[in-house]
């Protein structure tokens, strides 16, 4: 397992809520990335969230462990819950919420938290030749 790969599965494991987006909360780059950040605000969520743009490599190691195409991708309690449809949908009919409380339990704060985690540095894919 790559280096970069291992560092997205930690993440994925040891942290309650996370989301992979385009960009962050203050800077969000995508309406789905954005879309998905509200719905998980909206249960209060305590959300860490993957910058997916610095680095190509975080967005093909991620849908390798994954098998989920698409960013963004939510995950609970290590377990994958979908993208920003499936996760605003269960938002709205509450099911989010009680996906919370049922994989954090009492780890489950009662106010919203988010940060920014980096698993990748920065790539760039080409090299610009004078």
């Amino acid at each position: 397992m790559s280096e970069l790969r291992e560092k997205i599965r930690e993440t994925i494991e040891s942290e309650p809520v996370v989301l992979f987006m385009k960009g962050t909360p203050e800077q969000v780059y995508c309406g789905n990335s954005g879309r998905a950040l509200e719905a998980l605000r909206s249960v209060g969520a305590p959300v860490t969230t993957v910058d997916v743009l610095p680095d190509p490599r975080i967005r093909q190691e991620l849908s390798a462990l994954s098998n989920w195409p698409t960013i963004p991708q939510v995950f609970v309690g290590g377990e994958l819950v979908g993208g920003a449809d499936i996760v605003q949908e269960l938002a709205e009919t509450g099911e989010l919420k009680q996906k919370l409380d049922a994989a954090l339990g009492d780890a489950n704060p009662d106010t919203r938290t988010e940060r920014v985690v980096q698993v990748g540095g920065t790539h760039t894919p080409f090299r610009f030749v004078p």
